[in-house]
């Protein structure tokens, strides 16, 4: 089947793909933390995500897998000093470098090819949805963290931007 062929395309050229994505983040101006982080560690995070691509997008793998892994990723990223809008932006990228790939590489010539690809696109994206969606939970765990143990910080602007900070219905 074409989907699992892109998957394998995916995987195995993860190195360029990864590179490609490295050259766009350490330019881009929606990512400027990662301009100066470390190339390596960045090849590496990205690296991962590619070529384990068949794993993250498999009917095997459960939400709650995407939900542990991305939100600790999220509380990690908070703690390297990445904004929000950074880290989101990277996934955003690196999605987009996928499918700049995936393009580029012509297998994509009959009607049938391209609903395959179709169906490949829909548990790519569903799965960088989610992914972003934890990290995003994750970041703003360790951002309620941080603001708790500072006892100078205002609490009731952060409901605002936060959901952490949110009080539950059952709560009022």
């Amino acid at each position: 089947m074409i989907s699992e062929k892109l998957v394998e395309l995916i995987e195995n050229d993860a190195d360029i793909l990864t590179k490609h994505w490295l050259n766009d983040v350490k330019e881009n101006p929606s990512t400027p933390t990662y301009h100066t982080f470390s190339e390596e560690k960045l090849y590496q995070r990205a690296h991962l995500v590619c070529s384990q691509l068949s794993h993250w997008i498999s009917r095997e793998t459960k939400k709650e897998d995407i939900k542990n892994y991305y939100t600790k990723l999220g509380n990690e990223r908070f703690k390297e000093g990445f904004g929000l809008y950074e880290v989101v932006s990277a996934f955003v990228l690196l999605k987009r470098h996928l499918w700049l790939h995936i393009l580029s590489d012509g297998q994509l010539s009959t009607a049938f090819e391209l609903y395959q690809s179709l169906e490949l696109n829909n548990r790519v994206v569903l799965f960088f949805d989610r992914a972003i969606y934890y990290l995003i939970i994750g970041y703003e765990e360790a951002v309620k963290l941080e603001i708790e143990d500072d006892k100078n910080v205002d609490k009731s602007i952060f409901g605002k931007f936060l959901s952490t900070f949110k009080k539950s219905p059952s709560s009022n």
